[in-house]
């Protein structure tokens, strides 16, 4: 698996880097610039419509050279913002503006390294707003009753709420960065802020979204990333893994990298901040900067864009800091300060917004609560989806290329002493596409080393949940099918990425874990706009077809839990498929949509699924395919999984 991805992020970068090649002339460059900006908003947009920002001032805190104002703002209705605003005190109004994004700091605006780059730009000239990003700092999500996260700050709450709003057809990237344009369009309704000299900059998850930022909104007069900008090659093989707001959709299909995004900004002044030591790959940020730096010499600008690497590890250390200023103090002129003043770090709690440091306090809305009410809303506008209407639908959703003729497959070495239910078992690898093999069990009550017999019109063909090798041991519904059709061939399947493919890619023992590799290549197959359920779909089509070429008219299809998605997908388009038998399969999209709490991971779900459709439809159209439900999961999954740390 890892090297398939590997080769797939490699041909994107191979065919984007041919294309900026071929850049030649300033209007080329110029073309490219506008290119990279549409591109950037198919990922991103639409954007939703800018209402009241409502802010207000809850405190002030007086310092000797500024004062830090306490501002809650809604960037959706109902939906707070809290910032500190770092205005400086005894000079001539207006001043350049910053806007300060942070990293997967527990306490977001509050850590010691925001507080210090807000603090120092205030020292400096600079009116500062450094705010919360949502699961972070005072802006918790799933907060309990002693104003903790009961599904853990940071990370954990962006990848619980980013992957149910796939559903719905949002993406939690837009979200963040949305909060960032709106503390824009805060920052520039203060009369202390000079419009034509506003920057952003930020660390980590902050880099992140000052990456984004500086592709969406074009107000920025300058922007400094720190510890992410490097290529998407860079961090698919070095086993990476992200958050979903760090995975846009389609940004690989699109051709789209991490320098296009800064290049979105050009010919404005941009400096990328990296580490020589940091996980975010140095040698992709240097590759993100000679990019650029063609670039900006097209356009006239080449000393318009810089690289600094800190000697350090990961973070938004002194010196990464002291190169933004320097940067910025040479864009704006408002100081020839080159290193960090002294500064004096707050506690916590003086710089809170809200009472008690959180939100729910004020009772807001969730992230939750709007993809409910989308999930809603979506049901009565698609109404059920029947006949050739769901069939594309699927189609569209899944991405579902159709293999022709016979699938080549490998017949492996014989297995033995597995104490399946039978004598004997011969093992098959079907490839689906090139480098992909689904591993397909036959059993036998005689020994088996060649292709499977002929003469049998009737096979049983059973997806696993996770692995067909221990679910041929465990699982109950296998020994009742084997009893119930004794006469059939029995064939059991893993798809890509389960059973004999499960990967372990991102650290030992974490397939499910929120970083772990199931998560890695289902956020990876959303960038290349290929959902990785859809692929695994595709195997079982691929699976199908090699059973009706080795002799089997008609199809019994039998699946459990995860498996059962693409059994139900799959069963959708194959004529020989005469029965269908379902075992904890997923009750629906829109249950999980519209739960709080749920554990299926993103390798089972589909982005914008509940505009086109949901399960239910499908379970209605294999009714004529004798359909059987055993147990079906909700959004639960039966208790069966690793709950919220699933990937």
């Amino acid at each position: 698996m890892q090297e398939y991805f590997v080769a797939r992020v490699r041909a994107v970068e191979h065919a984007a880097n041919q294309r900026r090649a071929a850049l030649k002339s300033k209007s080329d460059a110029l073309a490219y610039v506008k290119s990279v900006r549409e591109r950037i908003q198919q990922c991103f947009g639409p954007w939703p419509e800018k209402t009241p920002l409502n802010p207000r001032v809850t405190g002030v805190v007086e310092r000797d050279a500024y004062r830090i104002e306490k501002v809650i703002l809604e960037s959706r209705p109902g939906f707070p913002v809290t910032a500190n605003l770092y205005v400086p005190k005894g000079r001539k109004m207006p001043l350049p503006g910053v806007v300060g994004t942070c990293g997967h700091s527990t306490n977001g605006k509050a850590a010691e390294a925001y507080q210090s780059f807000a603090q120092a730009l205030a020292r400096m000239g600079y009116v500062t707003l450094i705010f919360d990003p949502i699961g972070q700092g005072e802006r918790l999500q799933y907060a309990d009753e002693n104003l903790k996260s009961r599904i853990g700050p940071g990370v954990a709450e962006h990848l619980h709420a980013g992957k149910q709003q796939y559903l719905v057809g949002e993406f939690f990237g837009a979200w963040r960065a949305w909060d960032g344009i709106r503390a824009l369009d805060y920052l520039l309704t203060r009369p202390e802020v000079d419009p034509k000299q506003v920057g952003v900059t930020g660390n980590s998850g902050g880099g992140t979204m000052t990456t984004w930022l500086a592709g969406v909104e074009q107000r920025w007069r300058m922007a400094a990333p720190a510890c992410f900008v490097t290529t998407f090659r860079r961090n698919m093989e070095n086993e990476l893994p992200a958050d979903t707001e760090q995975c846009p959709p389609r940004a690989l299909a699109l051709g789209l990298d991490h320098s296009d995004f800064l290049a979105a900004l050009a010919p404005k002044p941009v400096i990328i901040l990296a580490k020589e030591k940091d996980y975010f790959d140095a040698r992709g940020s240097e590759e993100a900067f000679a990019r650029l730096q063609r670039l900006y010499k097209l356009l006239g600008a080449e000393k318009n864009v810089a690289l600094h690497i800190g000697p350090t590890y990961h973070g938004y250390t002194q010196e990464n800091r002291e190169a933004m200023y320097r940067w910025f103090n040479h864009v704006t002129r408002i100081s020839d300060a080159q290193t960090e003043p002294s500064l004096t770090i707050e506690k916590d709690e003086t710089l809170w917004c809200t009472p008690r440091g959180q939100v729910c306090d004020l009772k807001p809305r969730t992230v939750f609560s709007f993809t409910w009410e989308k999930s809603r809303a979506l049901a009565p506008r698609r109404g059920a989806v029947s006949g050739s209407a769901l069939k594309n639908a699927v189609a569209d959703v899944l991405k579902l290329p159709r293999g022709s003729g016979a699938p080549e497959y490998r017949i492996l070495r014989p297995l033995s002493g597995r104490k399946y239910p039978a004598k004997h078992t011969a093992c098959y690898a079907v490839e689906t596409e090139p480098g992909i093999q689904a591993v397909v069990y036959r059993l036998s009550d005689e020994p088996l080393m060649s292709r499977p017999p002929c003469g049998i019109e009737r096979a049983v063909l059973y997806v696993s949940h996770m692995s067909a090798d221990a679910e041929l041991r465990e699982e109950p519904l296998i020994a009742e099918l084997l009893k119930a059709e004794p006469k059939s061939a029995f064939y059991t399947c893993d798809v890509r990425g389960s059973g004999e493919s499960q990967p372990d890619t991102c650290g030992h023992r974490t397939f499910l874990s929120n970083y772990g590799s199931d998560y890695f290549y289902s956020a990876h197959s959303l960038m290349l706009d290929w959902p990785y359920l859809g692929q695994k779909t595709h195997d079982v089509l691929r699976v199908l077809d090699w059973l009706r070429h080795v002799g089997h008219k008609e199809i019994h299809l039998a699946a459990k839990g995860r498996g059962a998605l693409a059994a139900t997908f799959a069963a959708l388009f194959v004529e020989e498929v005469a029965q269908i038998t379902l075992k904890n399969a997923l009750t629906s999209y829109a249950a999980i949509a519209e739960s709080e709490d749920y554990n299926w991971p993103l390798s089972t779900l589909l982005p914008g699924v509940l505009v086109r459709f949901d399960l239910p439809d499908c379970y209605r159209a294999l009714e004529a395919k004798k359909l059987r439900q055993i147990e079906p999961w909700g959004p639960d999954a039966g208790g069966a999984d690793a709950g919220r740390k699933s990937a």
